[in-house]
């Protein structure tokens, strides 16, 4: 230990052993306990303990709880675990009876203090860090600790609940560790006394007619089998086994979402030999039993494990299609649902629960989305996947849900009045959807998608997630219909689509509500990004008014709209979609939305809208926009000046970006293109040109750079760092000792970053040249720079002395100038 902190421990130990002082924070007693922790990693507890005697005294005065309080009372027992988890600590400790008078059943449950949850949960933390040797399990056994987190399972404070099961399967494991490997596991009657313990009230618990008591002992199984995978949780098992199956004929069955959980763990346990612990006979029997709610995370994860069973994958599929196959039934005249997989007709049961009431229908409807769309695109995923009947049950949701569908019996009459208008089945079903849109489709059912979002789209009645949703459905099935992976045009049908579609995005770029508008934004930003070089395309956006209504919302009240509008007039302008007619009014157009956006950049209130300008700016300098083209100088200059003013550091790390990009095109880096690298020299010569530095230095980049460096934003200095460091590795290493000249311009420019680094940045850097700025970027550490960003916000002030003068100097003990409180 620092000898500066050797003699500030015995002050602090009394602050805190103190309860009339206010000691500080949890933070601050955390960070603490951090130190000591690493301390005792690096060097003896016990020789810790006997050089410090003060934490001795501490930790024997906390067995005065009345004395402490709970704060350190929690900080304490934690410590005290720390120093334990080493047997030699350990036994000194145990030698005063401080560990019993701590943990034992007469120590810590027995204080008034225990009515609070940080000291029951400080408690439990001690000795999670103490039980790390044989010494520890001993005590364990023997001092009624194991008892005490027994009834700790049922913590009113969830946190402490789960940390005491948390802390039984870590000493479960820890008894554990003896077992050679190789040899014969012993029957769990011959197991350790602790590990003895556990099974049997986890037994016990498991016999139990209270659910809560199932529960527990379920969730310490399944961390067990969870993080144990050594062969004595085979022989767990076989004890378990029968008790497991006896919940099942309990009516109803107890804590059904804790035991699919430990089944589920089991399974994927890589010791089990399944083929002869009969789990896979009770997947089958679990998922004939459960309801349908019930049984489809069951299913899910059933389908999810690498080796299962054929037969139980086609159970567990069925399982999760029948609520579908269910809907289709009810709604079709067809005998049965083509395409599913046999024995997949929904049962009884299932219809039940669709019918029993409009909760238990949208409950099992939206988790069979969810559960199959995530099952999609996994690497077990059934093959062959049923698409057709699949994408006819979607469709039919949702005709269910806008209550157009046409029932064929009664039950399908029932689904009517129960979906109608839900609209957390309708977001379910649109998702389901869209991923649909990946597979193989029959052209009329293609036609079927596409007027269903038509529909959803155009319904007065849909909410704006809905129409989100439904927007981000239809843009799907818009890229990939009938496609070969290598074609990107629409398709016929898609092009019928898109003539429904301009109109009810005008409507919907008119919307009161500003969501609604959002989305429309959004979702023709995307169709112009993907199809806006098509020459169908182009005409059908053309013949409506979308661009113009897109354009007026550059005004829009609501900043999330005009960063949106935004982002689509950026689109608009870089695919030549302007409003306007071809020619001079064009190009007046260009220049009026480019002083328009300007223009946001420089005075919008909000950040969303300034970020999204910077944002297509970069996009167009990149891209080679005709506008930005047409004077580069004069672009980038006007850019960085109303970015450097911005107090949104997003919008200066943007516009740190775009300046990246300039040099990027300017030093004739490879596919980039600029006016400036006409005259740079070629390939064979690296070097930089006179004429590209002294453009540079006209535009206010490196003003901008530089101030971005001492940025008090870290994300800000960072960007700057690398920007510069980017330029002087391409200038620099080129230049020659005459023009990297020491001459006064350098001197000047050096002493005006002085002056900014004392927080004086409103004298410009004037005019500069080429061999001071190339000088400045000689002498600055930008290495050692970039490394201190890369730290913490604290790292310099967060040694172990820093922590301890702040302690003591919020309680007074040091002299006023002696803290160093950061």
């Amino acid at each position: 230990m620092d000898p500066e902190c050797s003699r500030l421990l015995p002050a602090l130990c009394a602050v805190l052993a103190d309860p009339r002082q206010l000691v500080a924070d949890d933070t601050c007693l955390e960070k603490l306990l951090d130190w000591f922790k690493t301390v005792t990693e690096a060097a003896s507890s016990l020789q810790l303990l006997q050089d410090h005697p003060c934490l001795v005294e501490l930790l024997s005065h906390v067995l005065k709880p009345q004395d402490v309080s709970p704060r350190v009372l929690s900080f304490a027992l934690r410590l005290v675990g720390v120093f334990a988890a080493q047997e030699d600590c350990f036994q000194y400790l145990q030698q005063g009876e401080l560990l019993l008078g701590l943990f034992g059943e007469s120590g810590a449950l027995s204080w008034a203090a225990w009515s609070i949850p940080s000291v029951r949960s400080g408690w439990i933390q001690g000795l999670c860090s103490l039980a790390r040797h044989p010494s520890a399990l001993h005590f364990l056994a023997d001092s009624g600790a194991v008892d005490g987190i027994f009834s700790l399972q049922g913590d009113p404070s969830l946190f402490v609940a789960s940390a005491a099961s948390q802390l039984l399967v870590h000493i479960l494991a820890l008894s554990m560790q003896g077992e050679v490997p190789g040899s014969l596991v012993p029957e769990a009657a011959a197991w350790p006394v602790c590990a003895q313990k556990i099974v049997n009230h986890v037994e016990e618990s498991l016999h139990s007619k209270a659910t809560p008591q199932v529960t527990q002992a379920l969730n310490v199984l399944t961390t067990t089998f969870g993080r144990c995978h050594n062969p004595w949780t085979g022989v767990l098992w076989e004890r378990l086994r029968p008790t497991i199956a006896c919940l099942f004929e309990r009516d109803p069955i107890p804590a059904v979402h804790s035991l699919v959980d430990f089944l589920l763990s089991v399974a994927r346990s890589p010791v089990l030999n399944f083929a002869a612990c009969g789990l896979w006979e009770m997947l089958v029997q679990t998922l004939s039993r459960l309801s349908p709610t019930q049984a489809g995370p069951l299913a899910l994860g059933t389908l999810k494990l690498q080796h299962c069973p054929q037969e139980l994958r086609t159970q567990a599929f069925g399982v999760l299609l029948q609520p579908l196959a269910c809907i289709l039934k009810a709604t079709t005249q067809a005998p049965g649902p083509p395409g599913f997989p046999d024995g997949t007709v929904g049962s009884s049961l299932t219809v039940d629960t669709l019918l029993s009431s409009k909760s238990a229908c949208v409950g099992l409807l939206c988790q069979t989305l969810a559960h199959l769309e995530e099952l999609r695109v996994l690497p077990q995923c059934p093959s062959p996947w049923p698409q057709v009947p699949l994408l006819q049950a979607a469709v039919t949701v949702l005709h269910l849900c806008d209550g157009s569908a046409d029932p064929s019996s009664s039950a399908g009459g029932r689904l009517c009045g129960t979906l109608g208008g839900c609209v957390r089945v309708q977001r379910a079903a649109l998702d389901f959807l869209g991923m649909l849109s990946q597979g193989t489709s029959p052209l009329e059912l293609v036609l079927e998608v596409f007027a269903v979002l038509v529909k959803t789209l155009e319904s007065p009645e849909s909410s704006p997630m809905v129409l989100k949703k439904a927007f981000q459905a239809t843009l799907r099935w818009l890229q990939n219909p009938h496609k070969t992976p290598s074609s990107s045009d629409l398709s016929p049908d898609a092009l019928l689509l898109l003539g429904e579609l301009f109109p009810i995005l005008q409507k919907r770029l008119c919307s009161p509500c500003w969501e609604v508008r959002d989305s429309a934004l959004e979702f023709l930003t995307h169709l112009i990004r993907h199809w806006g070089g098509q020459a169908d395309f182009r005409e059908a956006l053309h013949s409506s008014e979308v661009p113009t209504l897109a354009l007026q919302l550059l005004r829009d009240p609501e900043s999330y709209v005009r960063a949106s509008a935004v982002g689509a007039a950026g689109q608009l302008s870089s695919q030549g979609l302007q409003a306007t007619p071809a020619g001079s009014e064009s190009s007046q157009a260009q220049q009026g939305l480019l002083m328009e956006l300007m223009h946001i950049l420089s005075t919008d209130s909000e950040g969303f809208p300034r970020r999204a300008v910077v944002q297509v700016f970069t996009e167009w300098l990149r891209d080679g926009h005709a506008d930005v083209a047409r004077d580069t100088e004069w672009f980038v200059a006007t850019v960085l000046h109303a970015v450097s003013r911005d107090l949104d550091w997003e919008v200066r790390v943007q516009g740190l970006e775009l300046a990246r990009v300039f040099l990027i095109q300017a030093m004739g880096q490879p596919s980039l293109h600029c006016p400036y690298t006409v005259g740079l020299p070629g390939a064979a010569s690296p070097r930089p040109h006179l004429e590209f530095l002294q453009t540079l230095c006209r535009l206010p980049l490196f003003e901008f750079a530089f101030c971005a460096l001492l940025d008090c934003d870290r994300p800000v200095a960072q960007k700057a760092c690398d920007l510069l460091l980017f330029l002087r590795d391409k200038t620099v290493p080129y230049s020659s000792p005459q023009e990297a000249g020491d001459g006064s311009n350098s001197v000047s420019v050096e002493a005006a970053l002085q002056r900014w680094r004392e927080g004086e940045r409103a004298q410009p850097l004037g005019d500069l040249q080429p061999e001071a700025m190339l000088a400045v970027l000689r002498s600055l550490d930008l290495e050692g720079l970039q490394d201190r960003l890369a730290k913490s916000s604290d790292h310099v002030e967060k040694s172990p002395q820093s922590l301890l003068q702040d302690m003591l100097a919020t309680v007074g003990v040091l002299e006023e100038n002696e803290a160093d409180c950061y």
